[in-house]
């Protein structure tokens, strides 16, 4: 059995590992790549290998950079089958719809421009056609539902808490009468958050994969999150001042909104207008509330008392393009919760050009923000940031509260990782994360008795015995 790394190796986007057994190659994810913009036109649009040599894929969650190149493998040759949770299939039809209708209009944009050039037209990676082929290849189960998927190998779902519908898996392998198990964390959530359930063990494994999104940080406790975000808001409105918050449509939003609602319900900062304006967000928590078998207990309890954790108060969603422009006319308090999540393209842009340089105002980073973003230079606190291609002075407060993280920290990954039996774990690989997170959570593994951990650049390859 091989197992080759071909993204989120070194880095945090482009999930997608392949394992090649029994005559069958199975892809664990099918991710975007997200960072500079040439290189990421390139690794994304080029497959290393030919995709009708895939027979399946097997998908953790449904976010963009696990989730968000498969329309573009199905398009490429791809006809075999997407196992997910059936949560994360109904998350991949708003979200991948959502991508490819970006990408059909910055194509068209972008052919517009260039006709004007003499330079030859643009094709978007992926058309929403694409998409629903691909739904259409998608099957959805429920955890610790066994599933064959490929010749002698078995799937079972665990709920990794990261978002609605994650899952770790675990690969049960029959190769030529040998047993193998082989796992993969995808997205490790935390424990005690908002809204979800908290991850589960998966097990004793023989081989694991695990992200190191945050190996080297410990994140600061959940039982200050809603004091955290109150001092941020009172701080703020004493100014007279807006929060902008940039926040992933899927998972990260609703969090936000879940703690806000308890705030308000609390009255624990005085009525305020909340706008989410993200047509993602609105179709993603129309899927939440769809899928209560995800929940933990408080949500459920909440729900059946017949409150809206997602429609509380003053929470209005936006739609339309022209409502979301009028938000910028707006001179009063408010939060303002939009896409994308690491300012690298849609509705949050506009409002951080509008925003950004009026000191009374606050941009609130609630989640992680890679290299070469938007997202990381405000995280950074760099004081000019370049927008549309215009230079803006930074003069609102960057407030970061990375108790709002859904992944796991270092703390947690090794409590995770540490439960599995250290005699039966022959390696450990270390993927989506940054160098220097890896190898600090590869540090304190190693000191916990698991000696063979590897950080796997892209491409590289390992034989599992």
């Amino acid at each position: 059995m091989t197992l080759q790394f071909l993204g989120a190796a070194q880095t945090v986007t482009g999930s997608m590992h392949l394992v090649s057994v029994n005559g069958s190659r199975l892809l664990l994810d099918c991710g975007l790549f997200q960072g500079k913009r040439a290189e990421s036109i390139e690794r994304n649009r080029v497959f290393p290998f030919e995709a009708s040599t895939i027979d399946a894929v097997v998908l953790s969650h449904a976010h963009i950079d696990h989730a968000g190149n498969l329309p573009n493998l199905v398009r490429s040759g791809f006809t075999g089958p997407i196992y997910a949770t059936s949560a994360t299939r109904d998350l991949c039809d708003v979200m991948l719809h959502d991508s490819a209708h970006i990408q059909e209009r910055d194509a068209e944009f972008v052919t517009k421009r260039n006709k004007r050039r003499g330079e030859p037209a643009v094709e978007p990676m992926y058309t929403e056609a694409d998409v629903d082929k691909t739904i259409q290849q998608m099957t959805g189960f429920q955890y610790r539902e066994p599933i064959d998927v490929g010749q002698g190998v078995r799937v079972e779902f665990f709920d990794a808490g990261h978002i609605l519908g994650s899952a770790v898996m675990r690969l049960e392998i029959d190769e030529h009468g040998k047993k193998t198990t082989l796992g993969f964390t995808g997205d490790l959530g935390r424990k005690n958050m908002p809204i979800l359930r908290d991850p589960e063990p998966v097990g004793n494994v023989d081989y694991l994969i695990s992200e190191s999104t945050y190996g080297g940080r410990i994140h600061d406790p959940i039982e200050g999150m809603e004091r955290s975000l109150a001092e941020v808001i009172e701080r703020t409105l004493r100014r007279g001042g807006k929060i902008i918050v940039p926040a992933f449509s899927v998972g990260k939003t609703q969090e936000f909104l879940h703690v806000l609602f308890r705030l308000n319900e609390s009255n624990r900062f005085p009525e305020l207008p909340i706008y989410v304006d993200s047509p993602l967000a609105v179709n993603a928590t129309e899927v939440f509330r769809s899928h209560p078998e995800c929940f933990d207990d408080e949500t459920l309890s909440i729900l059946m008392g017949s409150e809206d954790p997602f429609g509380f108060g003053h929470l209005r969603y936006i739609r339309d393009v022209n409502e979301s422009k009028s938000l910028n006319g707006r001179k009063e308090p408010c939060i303002i919760i939009s896409a994308s999540g690491m300012c690298e393209a849609g509705r949050i842009l506009h409002h951080l050009a509008n925003n950004v340089e009026d000191q009374r105002n606050t941009v609130l980073i609630i989640g992680y923000m890679a290299e070469h973003t938007l997202g990381r230079r405000l995280v950074e606190k760099d004081a000019e940031i370049k927008i549309f291609g215009d230079m803006f002075t930074r003069r609102a407060e960057v407030a970061v509260l990375n108790s709002f993280s859904a992944h796991a920290g270092q703390d947690e990954l090794l409590k995770y990782i540490g439960a599995m039996d250290v005699r039966m774990l022959k390696d450990v690989f270390l993927v989506h994360g940054e160098p220097k997170q890896a190898e600090l959570l590869g540090e304190k593994l190693k000191g916990k008795g698991f000696q063979r951990v590897h950080i796997p650049a892209r491409g590289d390859r390992a034989e599992l015995s």
